[in-house]
C-alpha cells in the first residue's frame, strides 16, 4: 500500500477506507474476470481498454507508473502516469503528471449503475497524481486528454479545459495550472 484514502459508499454515504497501492496481478484479474465483462455490455467509452496490455506495453518503460485503487477486496480504479516527458500546454517550460489512462470500476460508474456502489474512486487517483506531481518537483501540475463521457468530471475537479486536440483524435486538454511561486 502506497496511501489509505477514503472514498465514499453510495447507499449509506459513509466514508470508507481504501488504499493506493501499485498496480498489482490481482488488479489486472479482477479487471479480466470481473470488470471486462461488464464493461463489454456498456456503451463505455474505455470499454475496448485492455489494462492488461496496457501494463505489459507501458510500464515496462521507467517512464511510466501504474496505480490501483482497492476497497473491500476488489480493485475500484485504475490510473496509467507518465511522469518524464509530458510539459505543461499553458506554460511549456514546465513538467507535468501526464494521465495517460483513468477508469473506474463499472460499478462505480452511475452512467452503468445507479446509484454506484462507491463514489470519489476517480477522484483519489487524480489527486495522487497530483502529489506525485508535487513529489517530482513539476509543482503539482497534472495533464490529460478527457473522455466525451468524463468532461465534466474533470471541469468539477478544477481542472482548467481546453479545446479538442487535434492529434488526439480531437479529445479536448484538461490541466491543473498554478503558477510557480
Amino acid at each position: 500500500m502506497l496511501k489509505n484514502v477514503k472514498i465514499i459508499r453510495s447507499s449509506d454515504e459513509q466514508l470508507i477506507d481504501a488504499d493506493i497501492s501499485n498496480l498489482s496481478t490481482k488488479n489486472l484479474d479482477d479487471f479480466e474476470l470481473v470488470w471486462k465483462p461488464q464493461l463489454q455490455n456498456s456503451v463505455a467509452e474505455d470499454r475496448v481498454w485492455d489494462w492488461v496490455k496496457k501494463e505489459r506495453i507501458y510500464v515496462a518503460s521507467p517512464n511510466y507508473e501504474s496505480y490501483a485503487v482497492e476497497c473491500e477486496g476488489m480493485t475500484q480504479g485504475l490510473m496509467l502516469i507518465d511522469t518524464r516527458f509530458h510539459r505543461s500546454q499553458i506554460e511549456s517550460s514546465r513538467r507535468l503528471v501526464y494521465v495517460s489512462f483513468l477508469a473506474t470500476a463499472p460499478w462505480n460508474r452511475s452512467l452503468i449503475q445507479t446509484p454506484p456502489t462507491y463514489r470519489a474512486v476517480g477522484s483519489v487517483l487524480l489527486q495522487f497524481a497530483r502529489e506525485r506531481s508535487f513529489e517530482l518537483g513539476y509543482g503539482g501540475l497534472v495533464g490529460l486528454h478527457a473522455l466525451s463521457e468524463s468532461v465534466s468530471f474533470y471541469a468539477k475537479m478544477g481542472m482548467i479545459g481546453g479545446d479538442g486536440d487535434p492529434d488526439r483524435d480531437g479529445l479536448p486538454y484538461f490541466e491543473w495550472y498554478r503558477r510557480e511561486e
